[in-house]
């Protein structure tokens, strides 16, 4: 079975490239920690496929996020502590898995690459 694991980005805070990836290891690490131990373990064995993608804004964050708890998905909502370029507690990514690739596809298959 392969796994991935999906890191969502808001393209409206139009975030610097070191700003962006910290967002994305929060989210990766964050969702990860909530994973079932064994689904886990096989993604690492895998390789730790991961995926980046963009949604327009919070409101779609939230609403994909609603989508990954009802599909039993581990995520994660990142709000950043407001150190450097954006206020305190803005939201602004998702981590979602690792988990069946066919489950991820289900709800984060439509999203575009960032």
């Amino acid at each position: 079975m392969e796994f991935k694991q999906c890191i969502v980005i808001r393209d409206d805070l139009k975030l610097s490239c070191g700003k962006l990836a910290v967002q994305v290891a929060h989210a990766a690490v964050m969702a990860f920690e909530r994973a079932d131990k064994s689904t886990a373990g096989q993604w690492r064995s895998e390789g730790q496929k991961k995926v980046v993608l963009r949604v327009a804004n919070v409101q779609a964050l939230f609403k994909l996020r609603e989508e990954a708890d009802r599909a039993g998905l581990p995520c994660a909502i990142v709000a950043d502590a407001g150190l450097t370029e954006i206020p305190p507690g803005t939201i602004t990514a998702l981590g979602i898995g690792p988990a069946p690739n066919k489950m991820m596809d289900k709800v984060t298959g439509k999203l575009s690459l960032l």
